[in-house]
């Protein structure tokens, strides 16, 4: 984790007890520090302590310290809210420079997380708050959206169209995403040390760790692979994927290389990636009777409620669920005249 010089000491605290006492992830910790970093900016402007003229992502927040934050209230965060929404100037990631003005409901619902944490640890924890004014704070209404996936033949045209410099390497790397549904950083952090035959311990969000079994499928990529690694991997290289410079391959080029062998088999990028890919393989595994529980623990999900999101179907699936059902032939039996009348 990289903060800047400017950062006050009860947001550093604050961070280094949510990185070595909760054991959340470096990503976590640093999205703690960007969300509370822009609300502290936020709170000085608000305040009038700095002059209008001032860049937002220039404000000094150095100076903010327990007295400022004590006079914070509940009215106070859904003004910040008010201000991501209709306000908050920012370039939308992957897009050519331009500003766009407000942030979207996901978006705000982090950074109200990040202070629902914040608040809680200064009141609970570091007991400098008689009171937590993000107690009440709600989360922004978000949508409910049925993620992209591959289907089953859209995903074999994937791995039989993969080449390049490295196809064995790729080709592992599709494999996993498919058939162990991994996140990119859980895939780009497996050791050699991980794999124990048909098992791979996965190092997930707060360094949670959990056992994939591995299929025939991802053994024999596997196998492929491992000849091929053993030819330029240095001495002593633990990591199990390796970039072409000798060294564990970076969470960035993995998805560069998925968005390309995406392409290559005639798939939209815009649509796919490769956390598209995860979602596709809890998708096809829901499809074929694997249940949510296990589905749960396959993916490394806390709550069942995460893991629902992946066990959509698709419309023409529900309507082959309806027509099973043994009543879905019945008719209603008229009666004849005689009948009503009796």
């Amino acid at each position: 984790m990289t903060i800047a010089e400017d950062t006050p000491d009860i947001l550093k605290k604050f961070l280094i007890y949510t990185e070595t006492v909760r054991g959340k992830s470096d990503s976590t910790t640093d999205e703690y520090y960007l969300d509370l970093r822009m609300f502290m900016r936020f709170l000085k402007r608000h305040r009038g302590l700095v002059s209008k003229d001032t860049p937002f992502d220039s404000i000094d927040i150095s100076d903010v310290d327990i007295e400022l934050i004590r006079s914070v209230t509940l009215s106070d965060l859904y003004e910040f809210s008010f201000f991501l929404s209709r306000e908050r100037e920012y370039i939308r990631p992957g897009e050519k420079p331009g500003k766009t003005v407000g942030l979207g409901d996901a978006a705000r619902a982090r950074k109200v997380s990040s202070l629902k944490s914040f608040f809680k640890y200064l009141t609970s924890k570091a007991m400098l708050l008689d009171e937590n004014p993000a107690a009440e704070l709600e989360y922004p209404k978000l949508a409910k959206k049925l993620p992209r996936y591959l289907s089953a033949d859209e995903s074999m045209d994937l791995l039989e169209n993969v080449s390049g410099r490295s196809p064995e390497r790729d080709y592992l790397i599709i494999t996993l995403f498919l058939n162990c549904g991994l996140r990119v950083s859980e895939l780009v952090g497996i050791d050699l040390g991980d794999i124990k035959e048909n098992t791979l311990t996965v190092t997930g969000k707060g360094n949670k760790q959990r056992v994939v079994y591995l299929n025939r499928a991802c053994i024999v990529a596997l196998e492929e692979y491992l000849p091929v690694r053993a030819k330029f991997a240095s001495p002593g290289e633990k990591a199990l994927i390796l970039s072409e410079r000798k060294q564990r391959i970076a969470p960035i080029t993995v998805k560069k290389l998925i968005k390309k062998h995406i392409e290559a088999a005639g798939l939209d990028s815009n649509k796919y990636s490769a956390h598209k890919l995860r979602h596709t393989a809890a998708t096809l595994m829901y499809q074929n009777g694997v249940d949510v529980l296990t589905l749960k623990e396959i993916l490394g999900h806390e709550q069942l409620n995460t893991t629902q999101i992946y066990t959509h179907l698709a419309p023409s699936e529900l309507q082959l669920a309806a027509e099973a059902n043994p009543l879905s032939r019945v008719k209603r039996k008229k009666k004849t005249a005689a009948q009503e009348e009796n």
